[in-house]
Parts: C-alpha cells; sequence; structure tokens
C-alpha cells in the first residue's frame, strides 16, 4: 500500500518523504511544482494543490496512509474546504492520517473528528529551521542579527524530528485521536541560539536588540504584512508557555532523543558561513 506525503517539497514533508523511505514504505509526494520537486529516486510524484480540491483527482487512490499539512500556500492561511478534502480521504479508504497544523485549525480537523478515519494532530512549537529563513542571510554579509526580544525563551525543534514523528505515526498506527506537541530537548534563549550559531561556524556573532517600534520598522521594509507583523510581535513578544516548555514526545514516538540546536547548527553550518 502507498504512503501520501502532502506538501513534499516542504521543510517538513520532504523529510517525511525519507523517513517512509528508509522504513521501506511506497511513497506519492504531493506537491504544486512537480517539475521542482528534486525527490529520492523511487518517490512517486504527482501534482496537486489541498487548497484545489479539482486538482486531487486519484491522488488518495490506493492510499493507506497520508501525511496532510492544514494549510495552504505561503501564508499559512487555513484550507478553504477541509471538509471537502476529509471526503476525497475516506471515499478512498484512507485508514490513517497525520495532520501537520499551522498557525490555526480549520475545518480539516472537525472533519476527520466526525468519521472513522485514524487521525493524529501534530503541533510543533518553532522550527529550528526558521533559523536558516530569517539569519542566514544577514550572519554570511554582517556578521549580525537583530531581533527583539532577546531573553525570550524557545524549546524549538528540530524539522528531522517532526517528521520522524510523523513517519512513525503513520507506519505504526495506534495513536488516533491524539494531539502531540513537539519540542525539542530544551529550552533556550534568543541570546543563546546566537551564542550556539557562533560557536557552530567558528565566529562571534554580533547581537542588536531591537526595540518593539524597530522590529515592526525592520519587518515591514522587509516585505511583511501587517498581519504578519502583529503575528510574529505576539508569537515573539508574548510567547505561550507551550512554546518554551520541553516535553518528551520525540522520545516517546520515536525512541530517540529529540535533537538539539547545537546539533542543528553544526549540520547547517555551512549557510552561514561566508
Amino acid at each position: 500500500m502507498t504512503f501520501l506525503v502532502t506538501g513534499a517539497t516542504g521543510t517538513v514533508g520532504r523529510l517525511v518523504v525519507e523517513e517512509l523511505l528508509a522504513a521501506g514504505r511506497q511513497v506519492r509526494a504531493l506537491t504544486r511544482n512537480p517539475g521542482k520537486a528534486d525527490l529520492p529516486e523511487g518517490v512517486e510524484v504527482v501534482a496537486g494543490d489541498l487548497a484545489r480540491l479539482d486538482s486531487l483527482a486519484g491522488v488518495f487512490d490506493g492510499v493507506e496512509a497520508a501525511h496532510l499539512i492544514n494549510f495552504a500556500g505561503d501564508d499559512y492561511s487555513p484550507l478553504p474546504d477541509g471538509a471537502g478534502l476529509v471526503k476525497l480521504i475516506t471515499e478512498a479508504g484512507v485508514r490513517r492520517v497525520t495532520v501537520l497544523g499551522g498557525r490555526a485549525e480549520s475545518d480539516l480537523e472537525q472533519a476527520l473528528a466526525a468519521t472513522d478515519v485514524e487521525w493524529t494532530l501534530l503541533e510543533p512549537v518553532e522550527f529550528m529551521s526558521n533559523t536558516l529563513r530569517w539569519w542566514a542571510q544577514t550572519i554570511k554579509t554582517d556578521g549580525v542579527v537583530k531581533e527583539p526580544f532577546g531573553d525570550r525563551l524557545s524549546a524549538l525543534v528540530h524539522e528531522r524530528d517532526i517528521a520522524a514523528v510523523a513517519a512513525t505515526v503513520l507506519v505504526e498506527g495506534g495513536h488516533g485521536g491524539r494531539t502531540y506537541m513537539l519540542t525539542g530537548p530544551e529550552a533556550i534563549t534568543l541570546r543563546q541560539k546566537i551564542a550556539i550559531l557562533g560557536a557552530a561556524i567558528g565566529k562571534d556573532v554580533e547581537f542588536v536588540e531591537l526595540t518593539v517600534d524597530e522590529a515592526r520598522a525592520k519587518w515591514r521594509a522587509d516585505g511583511m504584512g501587517e498581519e504578519t507583523v502583529e503575528f510574529l510581535m505576539e508569537a515573539l513578544g508574548n510567547t505561550p508557555e507551550a512554546g518554551y516548555t520541553v516535553v518528551p514526545t520525540v522520545k516517546e514516538i520515536t525512541g530517540r532523543e529529540a535533537r538539539g540546536f547545537a546539533e542543528w547548527a553544526e549540520e547547517n553550518a555551512g549557510a552561514f558561513r561566508p
């Protein structure tokens, strides 16, 4: 039977594909741009968009288990028709589903709860991989990080651990109806994160702590819309307790310790060096 991975070229989806292949499963990868997929050999790559149900004809045929995302597009907006998507899933006979949560719940979760599908919601905290998007260029060119809230704590999680949990749940089953918060093994401050990254790349990284107004101005200048700016201001300036509370879910599900930020920094150090 086939395992379907949606968002298969994304940060987590690509790794879910790799984890399932390593487990000996047949993988079908759904992506909006199959020509740019660059996925491992042996993966069946299909075109489709979860936000457009008319693009999903046949995608779920023969699928035993599927990894879904509950958002559409680069703005992480909720899927426009989660209930319709679930209808396709149930009609195709999919038995097991993981859902990677975005910024907000969509009607996808509500629709799944009304079915007999064994589904599991994964709610990771801050991704370690966000560090690449936010800091790689400024560290590489200027050796500096300019951010607000230097003492903010985060239990940030390695993207590989998110994927490992998803793949384990899909392969093993037995996690239906559960919601899993996913964190790394420690909560660290922004200052500590910068110091760890500096040690990994072998050079000191300067930290310039911005005021709230300076941060807003910087993010707007970077091209962010007001909704994103305010989301970041709330998420970073008033991080909920769940965002910095370490939980052992990764080890409980996969049997191995969660990866720390120092390990991630060593793996990705080249992206931050000039």
